[in-house]
């Protein structure tokens, strides 16, 4: 009887593993942003530069709204309640990143596929996860928790 899990602890050690999951990536984003603009820095231009700076700091803050508009959504959808704000937070940063990319390249200051790459940032973080969890299945032999 002692082998029975206990559902309670199941729960918290996956949400331990869900907060570990998204700070890895935030890190794996902030990482890969800087380090693009620390490489681009002497080689191109300053309009480059900015453009990969710019893309990655709203591929970051992008990522922050997502993750909080969405469990605002689920919330309000699991208690019954109105998502009419919520959505709205959905819909508003894609409109704030589509705006700030507009005005930053109308004005000249960045250069829009830089920019463009910098919002891939998240694509980055990805696959260094994908390639992490490949690690330790494959070369370790050991379970994904």
């Amino acid at each position: 009887m002692s082998n029975i899990a206990n559902p309670m602890t199941l729960e918290v050690q996956e949400a331990a593993a869900n907060a570990a999951l998204e700070a890895r990536i935030m890190r794996i984003m902030a990482l890969a942003v800087g380090l693009a603009v620390v490489i681009a820095a002497p080689f191109f231009p300053w309009r480059v530069t900015g453009g990969l700076a710019l893309g990655g700091i709203l591929s970051l803050l992008n990522h922050h709204w997502l993750r909080s508009s969405v469990s605002a959504l689920i919330m309000a959808n699991a208690t019954n309640q109105r998502v009419g704000h919520s959505a709205y937070r959905y819909i508003l940063r894609y409109l704030v990143v589509g705006a700030l990319v507009f005005a930053a390249y109308r004005f000249g200051l960045v250069s829009l596929p830089a920019t463009i790459l910098g919002l891939c940032s998240f694509v980055v973080a990805l696959f260094a996860e994908a390639f992490r969890q490949f690690y330790i299945v494959i070369i370790r032999r050991e379970e994904i928790s």
